[in-house]
């Protein structure tokens, strides 16, 4: 393939990235539940496609907020990190569900169940 040619390959690549990133939206934002637990949400969609999000639950505890549920798309699979206060981290898969299902599912969970994440949290604190 002559230089040209591979030049103008090069360029229509990066030009198609520069597109698609400036096509895809971000949306970012917190929802209190109580003074000291809060739900932080940023997703990002192209088009109707949700391409990348993350869901996390945190708890403010001696003025600093810890995360304690963490549902995201890291490593290219959908799942939820369960954040112990020793730091440890157990990892849950999100089984058949598209990036859009998978948001979902992580908003109406930490809705219905933040209380149970909130007092499991703190139960391990004093327990520390």
């Amino acid at each position: 393939m002559p230089m040209k040619a591979k030049i103008i390959k090069i360029l229509t690549f990066f030009v198609k990235i520069y597109i698609i990133s400036v096509d895809i939206k971000i949306r970012n934002f917190v929802i209190p539940y109580s003074p000291d637990c809060r739900k932080r949400h940023q997703h990002h969609r192209y088009k109707n496609e949700i391409v990348e999000f993350v869901v996390q639950l945190e708890v403010m505890l001696k003025g600093h907020w810890y995360p304690v549920i963490r549902y995201d798309i890291a490593h290219e699979f959908a799942h939820c990190d369960i954040i112990h206060h020793s730091g440890k981290i157990e990892k849950v898969s999100i089984p058949s569900l598209n990036y859009k299902e998978a948001l979902t599912f992580a908003d109406k969970d930490l809705n219905e169940n933040w209380q149970i994440y909130r007092s499991r949290f703190l139960k391990e604190v004093t327990n520390d």
